[in-house]
């Protein structure tokens, strides 16, 4: 059985819920998110608190109740303080600028990548190797930064490239001269 998915959800005072046939609608006050909800899934909303259950105890009705209870929490947190990832550059000559909507990033190639910044996440860049990006979506704001990071992963033998802060990146042992 699904222990998350049982946890009831707490509305803080300034958002509102609606639940429109088979849309969730959050809103708050850093905007609105919506998503589909599953047939196998039902939601109810008493009193500022939103439970989640399965009209069955299937496997995967259960892990859908989890789910859904897991999304809609980050739909909440979202709305009300919103979400935040780091990105690190490291690297000699690395750096990254915004112009616009998009993200100028100089990481070792012959010519500057061009990231165009989705719609709801915003950039915003410090001592030009740190990039932080913000949005109320999180599932949007986890893909953006995994698709810059793949711009230039880093790389094990001198941890040049993009990561994430906070990252620990294992290190190989390089070339030795030859013993013999």
């Amino acid at each position: 059985m699904s222990r998350i998915g049982k946890k009831p959800v707490q509305l803080p005072d300034k958002v509102q819920f609606a639940l429109n046939g088979d849309m969730i609608s959050v809103k708050g006050p850093k905007g609105n998110l919506e998503r589909q909800l599953h047939p196998a899934v039902k939601i109810e909303c008493n009193n500022n608190i939103v439970t989640v259950d399965t009209d069955t105890g299937d496997k995967k009705k259960v892990a859908l109740q989890g789910l859904f209870r897991t999304l809609i929490s980050n739909m909440v947190t979202g709305v009300t303080t919103g979400y935040e990832k780091k990105l690190v550059l490291s690297g000699i000559g690395y750096r990254a600028e915004v112009k616009g909507n998009s993200l100028i990033l100089n990481v070792g190639y012959s010519n500057p990548v061009d990231f165009k910044i989705p719609d709801g996440i915003t950039a915003n860049v410090e001592k030009n190797t740190q990039v932080t990006l913000s949005g109320i979506d999180k599932e949007i704001l986890g893909q953006v930064a995994a698709n810059i990071r793949a711009l230039r992963p880093p790389e094990p033998y001198k941890g040049k490239g993009i990561m994430y802060a906070g990252e620990r990146i294992m290190r190989k042992a390089g070339k030795t001269a030859g013993k013999d």
